[in-house]
């Protein structure tokens, strides 16, 4: 049994008859298409085709030369001695070894052979007896479509994927050669999108000067190629879909030429040096919209952003929400803002670790969230003590009447607060609160609904972490006061998230 993978990028030299009958120039065909092969970073199989002539042909149709076909597969019959030596040649050459059996008893001829994989061919696609010995083999399989219609190609899916084999399926368009207007390379994608988890290949029979088709066969994601190759000499010639060296060279060049212009497709692009520096060089720079002291962080109004850039200072690309700046030193107006003289701290992977959490507990609260609601994370005294004082809070509608849903994490406290124009009703629904009103404490739990007028002093917190719904007059941004002065001179306290539930 064979242990060989179908491996990526594997193009297929398909022999077919074309050697003629003619151990010698099948090894010549083989030995051509070699050097040719070695000179590009595939992988490569060649493919022979075997059928035990003498039971495949029906007895009363056997040596009748007015059927192409019979005359054509009697004519060009090799032994089994035959075959072996041209197996030898092909891994001689770095081959992998392939052959397509149209019956049973050249299943078993494959396995004596130790081919590395089995090619079922589009007219034997849905022939379940080939396919049940094909199986049994345990060779991966590589099985063409031409004329299949897409029950039986699903049916052909389902019973080797149940089987657990390893196969891929080639668009293939059965017209010998292929007039361009008939290739339907489009088909790459419709397998592609029907069956995701199956690799596709290309297997051609176009002109065999076109070079464009495998450059669009390879783009769409095709990862297996096929074509017929022959050589000619004095004494054979070969058929319009059979591929001459020279011919195969240039396919080959143009597959090569396309896995290079298509580049890195797994990830995203590694840093092209050239590529930043001339970017960088057409940003706007950050710099001091006035004079700026050490040790101030800096808001929007403290930069503008202009071109252009000063050497390895600080971008409009580099200016985000999550990211806080702080001066080390004194700056002028009109400066240039650059790692020189101000630090940078990313808030991101903070702000995500809140996400998750906040996630958790409304996951295990039941709470139905809006889709549309915006989250707003509360960090009064900054992220660094988010979970020992802030709040989550999502609004749900802000019109003459106002809700919220206010989020509180387990441990975590709402420093004490007032409003001088809003009036706010609590509603539990879910944990604790230890709320404090002016002072006086109580506990709420599941259910309680609490009323707070204007002008009364609230903090609040919760041991088990809570749910807690606010109906309110309108909310405005400006009627939230803070006992706590370090409180309302914070003017980065609040980060604003958009797309946060999923």
């Amino acid at each position: 049994m064979s242990n060989s993978e179908i491996p990526e990028n594997l193009f297929i030299l398909e022999m077919a008859n074309n050697h003629m009958g003619d151990i010698e120039h099948g090894l010549h065909v083989i030995r051509s298409f070699g050097a040719v092969c070695r000179k590009y970073p595939f992988k490569f199989a060649f493919k022979l085709q075997y059928r035990e002539l003498d039971s495949f042909i029906h007895p009363a149709m056997k040596g009748r030369t007015d059927v192409p076909y019979i005359k054509r597969f009697e004519e060009t019959r090799l032994a089994k001695a035959d075959f072996d030596r041209l197996l030898a040649a092909m891994r001689e050459e770095g081959f992998m070894t392939m052959s397509t059996p149209f019956d049973e008893r050249s299943v078993d001829l494959i396995e004596d052979q130790n081919l590395d994989i089995i090619k079922i061919a589009s007219c034997s696609f849905g022939d379940w007896p080939l396919l049940e010995r094909v199986t049994e083999s345990g060779r991966p399989i590589i099985a063409s479509t031409a004329g299949a219609e897409v029950e039986v190609i699903d049916q052909v899916v389902s019973f080797l994927q149940h089987r657990n084999k390893d196969f891929a399926l080639m668009h293939c368009v059965g017209e010998y050669p292929t007039p361009d207007e008939l290739m339907h390379v489009g088909q790459l994608d419709y397998l592609m999108q029907r069956y995701p988890d199956v690799r596709i290949g290309f297997s051609t029979h176009e002109d065999t000067s076109n070079t464009d088709l495998i450059k669009i066969a390879m783009a769409k994601g095709a990862s297996i190629f096929e074509k017929h190759v022959a050589v000619p000499t004095e004494q054979y010639g070969i058929n319009k879909y059979s591929a001459t060296p020279e011919q195969v060279d240039a396919w080959l060049a143009a597959a090569e030429y396309t896995q290079m212009v298509m580049g890195e497709s797994s990830k995203r692009l590694p840093v092209n040096k050239r590529e930043e520096a001339s970017l960088r060089s057409l940003r706007r720079g950050m710099f001091a919209k006035r004079d700026l002291r050490k040790g101030e962080v800096l808001t929007e109004s403290d930069v503008y952003f202009a071109f252009p850039p000063q050497e390895g200072q600080f971008s409009g690309n580099d200016w985000s929400k999550y990211l806080e700046y702080q001066l080390t030193e004194e700056l002028k107006k009109d400066g240039a803002i650059a790692p020189s003289n101000c630090t940078q701290k990313d808030s991101r992977e903070q702000v995500w670790e809140i996400v998750k959490h906040a996630r958790a507990l409304l996951k295990e609260s039941r709470v139905v969230i809006p889709g549309s609601a915006d989250l707003e994370i509360s960090h009064h005294y900054g992220l660094d003590r988010f979970f020992e004082y802030g709040l989550l809070l999502l609004t749900v509608v802000n019109r003459d009447y106002c809700k919220k849903i206010l989020v509180t994490l387990p441990g975590q406290a709402h420093p004490e607060q007032y409003h001088k124009e809003k009036e706010e009703t609590f509603h539990v629904l879910y944990g604790e609160v230890d709320l404090e009103l002016n002072g006086e404490s109580r506990k709420c739990v599941l259910g309680d609904v609490v009323t707070i007028e204007p002008e009364t002093r609230h903090a609040f917190s919760s041991a088990t972490g809570s749910v807690i719904e606010e109906i309110s007059s309108t909310h405005f941004k400006d009627d939230s006061y803070y006992t706590d002065e370090t409180i309302m001179n914070n003017r980065q306290r609040k980060t604003l998230l958009t797309y946060w539930m999923k």
